[in-house]
C-alpha cells in the first residue's frame, strides 16, 4: 500500500469511529451501545456522563472528524507524520485509562492506534521516507509552504 493510501485509510477509520462523538445525542447512543458490548464481553461498561464530560467528548469528536476529512481530501505525507505522532499519544492515554479502570474495550482501540501509528511513522524513521528529500527538516519546511512532493 502506498503511503498516501495509508494516510487516507487511517482517516477513513477515524471518520467512521469518531463521527458519533460530534453531538451529545449521537455520543449518548454510542456510549450506550459500547456499554452493552463491553458488558456482554465482560470488559466493563462505559461510565455515566455529565455535561462537561460530554462536551469534551464532542470537542474531541469534532476535531478528529475535521482532521479525518482533511486527510481524506489531501492525504499529504506530512499529515501522515503528524497523524502517526497523534496516534501514539492517543494510544498512551488509552492504555493509561484502561490500566486505571476504564472499560477494557479501550484495548481494541489501542491496538488500532498503535498499528496505524507505527505504519505511518515507520517510513519517516527509515532510510526511505514517504517522498525523497535531503532531510527531515527539509520535508517539514516544504510541507509548511504547501508544496506537494
Amino acid at each position: 500500500m502506498n503511503y498516501r493510501r495509508l494516510v487516507r485509510v487511517s482517516a477513513g477509520y477515524d471518520l467512521v469511529v469518531t463521527a458519533a462523538f460530534v453531538t451529545p445525542w449521537t455520543y449518548e447512543l454510542l456510549r450506550q451501545a459500547l456499554s452493552a458490548v463491553g458488558l456482554a464481553l465482560g470488559l466493563g461498561a462505559m461510565p455515566a456522563t455529565d455535561p462537561t464530560a460530554t462536551m469534551y467528548a464532542d470537542l474531541m469528536g469534532s476535531i478528529v472528524v475535521v482532521w479525518a476529512v482533511l486527510r481524506l481530501i489531501d492525504p499529504h505525507p506530512v499529515l501522515g507524520l503528524y497523524d502517526g505522532v497523534a496516534r501514539m499519544l492517543f494510544a498512551i492515554w488509552e492504555a493509561y485509562a484502561a490500566v486505571h479502570g476504564a472499560t477494557g474495550l479501550l484495548w481494541g482501540f489501542f491496538a488500532v492506534e498503535v498499528l496505524f501509528g507505527v505504519l505511518q511513522l515507520a517510513p519517516w524513521l527509515s532510510a526511505h521516507p514517504p517522498w525523497p528529500t535531503r532531510s527531515f527538516t527539509a520535508r517539514l519546511r516544504r510541507s509548511s509552504r504547501g508544496s506537494t512532493p
